[in-house]
C-alpha cells in the first residue's frame, strides 16, 4: 500500500513534526495500517500493543503542539526485540518454553527510549533465545526478508531488520551476542551497530552476560548513531557498564574521521577471510569494490589475509553454556518445546567439563590481547559481514556451509563479541539476484567514533549505488 511515511528517516520525521506538517498520531496510524498488510507476509512481530502506542503518540503530539519535543526520537514508532525487557509486555525469547507473562521492568535501553518520547509498537521476533543466525523460532514461525520473502533476513534480530528494511519504522532495537544485529543488517541492506561491550547497559542480566550487546538497526548511519546516543551510557544495574561521558556518535557520522587526523593518517586493514573464513565470490567482489571506494576517498588500506585462527570454540563454550544453563529445565524436561537445532547445541554445551570451560575462558583473554595488539597497528578492520547473501527461509545453514554450526557459518561476526570491540555492518551493494551484501567495520576498543565516521563516509560516497527500498508488491 502507498504511504506518506514509509522509508522516512528519523531526521525527516523529526523535521516534519517540528514544522507541524504531520503529527505522531498520523505516523502511528499509517504504521498500523501498513503493519496489517506487511506482518502477515513477513512475520516481524512477536507481540504488539497498539493501544498503548496510541497513548504514547498522543502524549508526543501534545508535546509537539506545545513546542516541547524532548528529542529527535519523540513521537517516532519503533519496536524492541523479544530478548529485551519491556514493562507490561511478555518477554518470551522466541520460545514456547517461556510463559506469556508481562514483565515488570524496562531494560535501561527501553527506559531511555521512553524518556526520549519513542512510541513503542511491541516486540520484534527473534530466533529462540537468540541462538541461531537466521530468522525463525518455534514460537513465532518464520520471519522473512523484504528483499525476497522466500529468503531469511538473518538473525537473531530478524523481526527488527525486516520491519526497518520494509520501511515500516525508521529504526528498531536488537541484540548482538555473536552477530545478531550485524548479520540481519547485512542480509537486509541496513546499517547495524554493536557499540563497545557495555557501552549500552544490559539489564536484567542476560543468559550471556559477557557477550551480549544491545544495538540499533536503521537505514542510515546517522539514524543508528542517533539511536545509539540515546540508549548508551552508564547504568549501575549493569556491572560491566562504562562510566563517563559518551562520544559524539552523530557528529562522528558527519566528520568523516574527525578533526585530529587526516584520512591518510588512518591505517585500515582489509581481511577477506580473517585467516579461516570463506565468502562467496559475489560477496567478496562487492566488498572489495567497497574497499576500493574507501581507498578512493583517501584512506590507506592494507590487505591482511591472516589475522586469527577461528575462535568459534571459545565463543560457543561461553554462549551456549549460558543459554543452556538458563534453559536447563526445559532442555531436560520439555525438549519437545525447543527448536531441535538449538536443543542440540545446548546439550553439547551443558556436557562440557569445568576444565574445558576455563581453558576456553583463559584462551579468550589471550585472544583479546592478540586483537588489542593488532589495533596498535591499524585504526580499523574491514571484512565481509557475512559470507553469503540471504538464503532460503526456514534453513538453519546456507547451502555449502553444512560443515558449520548454526552460528559459526557467519564466520566474521562472533570474534568481536569475544573481544567486545565496536563493529558495524554497512551496505556494500547488491548481488545479481538483488540481495544485499554487507561490509563489516571493526574499531579498536571504545572507538565507536572511528567506526561511525568511516561508515558515514562510505555511505555518502555510495550514493544511489546502494538502494534502500525493496519492492514488496510480490511478497506472499
Amino acid at each position: 500500500m502507498s504511504s506518506a511515511f514509509a522509508f522516512r528517516t528519523i531526521r525527516e520525521l523529526s523535521r516534519g513534526f517540528a514544522r507541524k506538517d504531520f503529527s505522531p498520531t498520523d505516523v502511528l496510524e499509517d504504521v498500523i495500517a501498513r503493519y496489517e498488510t506487511l506482518d502477515p507476509r513477513l512475520k516481524m512481530f512477536a507481540h504488539v500493543d497498539f493501544e498503548q502506542a496510541r497513548i504514547e503518540a498522543r502524549a508526543a503530539e501534545k508535546r509537539m503542539m506545545r513546542g516541547e519535543r524532548v528529542s529527535e526520537l519523540d513521537g517516532i514508532p519503533t519496536a524492541i526485540k523479544d530478548l529485551i525487557a519491556v514493562k507490561g509486555m511478555p518477554q518470551r525469547f522466541g520460545s514456547r518454553a517461556v510463559p506469556d507473562t508481562p514483565v515488570s521492568v524496562d531494560a535501561p535501553s527501553v527506559e531511555r527510549l521512553r524518556e526520549a518520547g519513542a512510541v513503542i509498537l511491541g516486540k520484534s521476533t527473534t530466533s529462540e533465545f537468540g541462538s541461531k543466525a537466521v530468522g525463525d523460532s518455534p514460537l513465532c514461525g518464520i520471519t522473512r526478508n523484504p528483499w525476497n520473502p522466500a529468503m531469511t533476513p538473518g538473525g537473531s534480530s530478524c523481526g527488527a531488520a525486516a520491519m526497518v528494511a520494509a520501511g515500516l519504522v525508521p529504526y528498531a532495537v536488537g541484540t548482538d551476542g555473536g552477530g545478531s544485529v550485524r548479520i540481519p543488517a547485512a542480509l537486509t541492506g541496513l546499517c547495524g551497530v554493536k557499540a563497545h561491550f557495555a557501552r549500552v547497559p544490559v539489564y536484567p542480566t542476560p543468559a550471556t552476560p559477557t557477550l551480549a550487546h544491545v544495538g540499533p538497526l536503521a537505514r542510515t548511519v546517522e539514524d543508528t548513531a542517533t539511536v545509539l546516543s540515546v540508549i548508551a551510557g552508564y547504568d549501575r544495574r549493569d556491572p560491566f557498564t562504562l562510566p563517563g561521558g559518551l562520544p559524539d556518535f552523530v557528529g562522528a557520522t558527519r566528520n568523516f574521521v574527525g578533526a585530529t587526523r587526516s584520512r591518510r593518517q588512518m591505517k585500515i586493514a582489509w581481511s577477506p577471510t580473517l585467516g579461516y573464513g570463506r565468502a562467496d565470490r559475489e560477496v567478496l567482489d562487492l566488498c572489495e569494490r567497497a574497499v576500493r571506494r574507501i581507498e578512493g576517498m583517501g584512506f590507506a588500506v592494507e590487505q591482511v589475509d591472516h589475522i586469527m585462527d577461528d575462535p568459534f570454540s571459545l565463543w560457543a563454550s561461553e554462549f551456549y553454556a549460558g543459554v543452556g544453563t538458563k534453559l536447563r529445565t526445559a532442555v531436560e524436561e520439555h525438549p519437545d518445546l525447543l527448536d531441535p537445532a538449538v536443543l542440540n547445541v545446548l546439550k553439547q554445551a551443558l556436557n562440557q567439563d569445568m576444565q574445558t570451560y576455563y581453558q576456553n575462558v583463559f584462551a579468550r583473554y589471550a585472544f583479546r590481547e592478540t586483537m588489542r595488539r593488532l589495533f596498535e597497528t591499524y585504526d580499523l578492520l574491514l571484512t565481509p559481514t557475512v559470507p553469503v547473501t540471504a538464503f532460503e527461509a526456514g534453513r538453519d545453514l546456507p547451502p555449502g556451509y553444512e560443515d558449520r554450526d548454526i552460528v559459526s557459518w557467519s564466520t566474521f561476526t562472533y570474534p568481536f563479541n569475544l573481544t567486545g570491540q565496536p563493529a558495524a555492518s554497512v551496505p556494500a551493494g547488491f548481488s545479481e539476484e538483488g540481495l544485499p551484501v554487507g561490509l563489516q567495520v571493526v574499531g579498536a576498543a571504545h572507538d565507536e567514533a572511528s567506526v561511525l565516521s568511516l561508515a558515514g563516509a562510505h555511505e555518502a560516497a555510495s550514493g544511489d549505488d546502494v538502494p534502500c527500498r525493496p519492492d514488496l508488491a510480490g511478497a506472499t
